[in-house]
């Protein structure tokens, strides 16, 4: 797959899926995730205010048939899981035909991340569905924004991690790699995505979405400093033989052409007649970032 094969998002009459819950800076509506089940789109995204407003204070599931307009199926809150925030979370059908919600949780008064996951036979249930923390973090790295595969029984993970052994350097981040059996107990086999010292993804390299397997291709969020933190924009980087990912040269970085020029947290959804349709959290005049979709034509 070279570059003018692969599925990218664009500008082209962005359609807004779900506003930013206020007016400027900090209101944002995004970090989602999305898949297709029987003509169906599921997508989960976090609702996430100013600091001093609680951050990302819940996660919500929806669900459409045109892949635009959607309707609430169920909506968590941070509160209930003893976390600061929420980030990024994702929602899937599990191959035994139930459902699965991760979400990724703030420790309180700290930097430190772990993911969690709800348990239900149907998306509606999800709130009530059984938990199960699948990544904890420790002292040393937060964990957070997955991107999860499911393909033929195998589970794979591509993974944010942030540092945390600099004090007020937690913010740099990088991409690892892992598998799983049944989506709930992880194997880690190594960092496969970093930051390259001197370019626009200097601070930070973080998975956002697969767009082909075989090849690895995928997009991601990048940074170049402390200071761009929450403003991350998109590109894509292809994998060699071991599944190292590696940035691709040839590839724009797409970016919002208001405020802060975040364009963040893509995933891609392949519909029956080969486009993709993308959702992302774009940045508005006003600093807020409302969550979109665009079609990129097969």
């Amino acid at each position: 797959m070279n570059l003018l094969q692969t599925p990218l998002p664009t500008l082209d009459d962005p359609h807004v899926v779900v506003p930013a819950p206020g007016a400027g800076p900090g209101n944002w509506a995004g970090a989602a995730s999305a898949v297709l089940v029987d003509g169906v789109t599921y997508l989960t995204y976090r609702e996430r205010r100013p600091l001093a407003q609680g951050r990302g204070v819940a996660t919500a599931v929806l669900r459409s048939t045109d892949g635009i307009t959607f309707e609430r199926v169920c909506e968590v809150h941070r509160e209930d899981f003893g976390a600061e925030s929420f980030e990024r979370p994702v929602v899937m059908q599990r191959s035994d035909g139930g459902w699965r919600l991760y979400l990724s949780c703030a420790t309180p008064g700290s930097k430190h991340w772990w993911i969690e996951a709800l348990d239900a036979e149907h998306p509606e249930d999800l709130p009530a569905g059984r938990r199960t923390v699948v990544l904890p973090g420790d002292e040393h790295v937060a964990v957070k924004d997955p991107v999860i595969t499911l393909r033929e029984g195998q589970w794979e993970m591509w993974l944010c991690e942030h540092p945390l052994t600099e004090r007020g350097a937690e913010d740099r981040m990088s991409t690892s790699y892992l598998t799983s059996g049944d989506g709930l107990s992880w194997t880690r086999h190594g960092t496969v995505l970093e930051p390259r010292a001197g370019s626009w993804d200097a601070r930070g390299a973080r998975v956002s979405a697969v767009l082909s397997h075989d090849p690895l291709v995928v997009l991601y969020d990048g940074r170049a400093r402390a200071e761009d933190n929450w403003h991350e924009t998109t590109s894509v980087a292809r994998g060699d033989a071991t599944g190292q990912l590696h940035a691709d040269p040839d590839a724009p970085v797409l970016r919002s052409p208001d405020s802060d020029g975040a364009l963040r947290y893509a995933s891609a959804v392949r519909q029956p007649d080969g486009s993709t349709r993308f959702y992302f959290e774009l940045a508005r005049p006003d600093g807020a970032h409302d969550l979109v979709t665009t079609l990129s034509p097969a």
